[in-house]
């Protein structure tokens, strides 16, 4: 059982989903991931969920607010990263390009935070914990594994998160593709793609994958829950098979079968 009480700093600790149909996604969610949760009452008719797996926080969610509907927003998956000092990496983001979109402020009984929107066009949160430190599993199926930016401008996203977090970057050449690995102490912590113009009009985003024992049975359980497909399952060599999925309320997320034996199967 990989339970942790808090994550390295800068480093991935929390995973936070925005719904246009809180209900529709704690169902959908609870089911495919056979996770439990507790709501938190954050204001009349809402609440900020905690989800969990055997009674261990793994990520939230809420009802996204009706402004935000009526400028159609999407659903969306909100990504936090860990330091000992939000306002001083909101000082140090800025200073390297990022836009504050909320914050800093506290989060009463949790921690601290601000949300950026960085200058490649990714939107992601710091976190600085004190009494939740973020997502207590790790390194297990049906909790966050991998986190991923899909960038317009892969050079600029690689120099900002280099300086902003002293990450280290190593290229990996993929099929006809450049990916980059996030490092910290030589250990891989984040990825990157550069966006295609086979991508559209999708912005950058930071995509959560979720680990899971059988990628193929998983997209079966998302069609039978009223998920979408949008990448069916894939092998990735030495690495897993995976498969981006669109929730009922329109979040997109993957989930992911490691072929690399760091995954317990718990």
């Amino acid at each position: 059982m990989a339970i942790v009480s808090s994550s390295p700093v800068h480093t991935f600790c929390w995973a936070e989903l925005c719904s246009s149909d809180w209900k529709a996604a704690k169902q959908f969610y609870q089911t495919l991931f056979n996770w439990t949760s507790i709501d938190q009452p954050i204001g009349a008719d809402c609440f900020y969920t905690i989800t969990q797996k055997d009674g261990v926080d793994v990520a939230a969610m809420y009802q996204m607010m009706a402004s935000q509907q009526a400028e159609q927003i999407p659903s969306h998956w909100l990504l936090y990263i860990a330091v000992n000092n939000v306002d001083e990496m909101a000082v140090k983001a800025t200073a390297l390009g990022a836009e504050i979109i909320h914050g800093p402020h506290d989060v009463p009984g949790a921690g601290r935070m601000v949300m950026l929107n960085e200058p490649g066009g990714a939107v992601f949160a710091l976190w600085q914990g004190s009494e939740h430190m973020g997502t207590q599993r790790k390194l297990e199926t049906n909790v966050p594994y991998w986190h991923e930016l899909a960038s317009k401008n892969a050079s600029k996203s690689r120099a900002f998160y280099s300086a902003l977090f002293d990450w280290e970057v190593q290229i990996k050449p993929m099929e006809g593709m450049e990916y980059s690995l996030f490092c910290q102490h030589g250990q891989p912590i984040a990825g990157l793609m550069e966006m295609t113009e086979e991508w559209g009009d999708i912005p950058a985003h930071w995509m959560v994958y979720f680990a899971v024992a059988n990628t193929d049975a998983m997209v079966d359980n998302v069609i039978n829950l009223g998920g979408e497909v949008c990448v069916p399952a894939t092998d990735i060599p030495e690495v897993g098979r995976f498969a981006v999925i669109t929730d009922p309320s329109g979040a997109v997320f993957s989930i992911i079968q490691s072929s690399m034996g760091d995954v317990e199967l718990a």
